[in-house]
């Protein structure tokens, strides 16, 4: 038998962020997996990653140079929660009949988003695997960096971190000028972020900042254009 043939196949569950960067640096040192596809939830009013707000292109780009197959999920902006677990379970059935069982994520603590997850795959009888899961936010921080990862902050939300913090590059620079409530991965919500580069990439994905706006009074959105 191949060594291949003894690798679980996973979808894995990508926003185009730091967490969703390691999770899949992770997962592929560890020789256990072989990913099948990448799975992204895009708001189709905006062609954007919802929570993000990153233009679908770059994500398109990203699956490009990672050299994996990506499934985008859409959903309008107005989708309540039962929308999106339909439109997921429909994709989530038509892998589970390809022989994939579990769908990886980069969530860190969050135990009702673990919850949750967890509950809607067993809805379809599949597992869940996390990563990163209760690994120090501080050192996973520092190890993304360390690894040799970019990354820019794409959203910021304003009732949590200064808006200023949009658009900034994701270095120490900026972790050491973080509030102390700020989780330094933002973990909470308080910010997203887009990778360009890193050692699961093939190449770098070259990008130039937009303009920074501020949505619903409260989310402020740096836009990145493909270059």
């Amino acid at each position: 038998m191949k060594s291949e043939d003894c690798v679980e196949k996973i979808l894995f569950s990508w926003s185009g962020g730091k967490d969703s960067s390691l999770a899949l640096h992770e997962i592929l040192k560890s020789g256990k997996y072989k990913v099948a596809a990448l799975m992204t939830t895009v708001t189709q009013d905006y062609d954007r990653i919802s929570m993000h707000g990153v233009r679908s292109e770059l994500l398109s780009k990203q699956a490009e140079a990672l050299n994996l197959s990506l499934e985008k999920m859409f959903i309008s902006k107005n989708s309540s929660n039962m929308d999106y677990e339909e439109i997921m379970g429909r994709l989530l059935n038509q892998y589970q009949s390809n022989g994939v069982n579990t769908v990886a994520f980069g969530d860190i603590f969050l135990d009702d988003l673990r919850r949750y997850r967890e509950e809607n795959l067993a809805k379809v009888q599949m597992n869940a695997l996390f990563p990163l899961w209760k690994k120090d936010s501080v050192n996973l921080a520092e190890y993304f960096i360390d690894c040799g990862f970019r990354a820019i902050l794409t959203c910021v939300d304003t009732d949590c971190l200064d808006k200023g913090f949009c658009g900034r590059e994701y270095d120490l620079s900026l972790l050491s000028d973080l509030p102390e409530n700020v989780d330094p991965c933002g973990e909470n919500g308080e910010f997203h972020t887009f990778v360009y580069a890193g050692p699961i990439f093939d190449r770098e994905i070259l990008i130039a900042k937009g303009d920074i706006i501020l949505k619903d009074e409260r989310f402020c959105f740096c836009d990145l254009l493909p270059v």
